[in-house]
């Protein structure tokens, strides 16, 4: 068994309501970011886990992520990375 980092991110799904991404966008054309067209407002989630290869550690934390940590109704999530530690 290896120990590998992986990387997630989860954010609301594209077109849902997030008032937190609309605030954010706000602020940045008030201080004048007028390029800025969207922020997605979400989590970044480092999971350290031990596993028989990057695979099965990648399979392991998809399977948190579907059952747990993103609700499957409103949030997407990516695996960025996964490390071997």
């Amino acid at each position: 068994m290896k120990r590998f980092r992986v990387s997630v991110h989860i954010v609301p799904r594209k077109g849902l309501l997030d008032p937190q991404g609309k605030a954010v966008t706000d602020a940045l054309h008030t201080l004048g970011f007028a390029a800025v067209a969207d922020v997605h407002v979400g989590r970044h989630l480092v999971i350290e886990t031990d596993a028989a290869d990057a695979k099965a550690a990648e399979g392991s934390v998809r399977e948190m992520c579907t059952r747990l940590l993103a609700n499957p109704v409103t949030e997407d999530f990516e695996i960025a990375a996964v490390v071997a530690t």
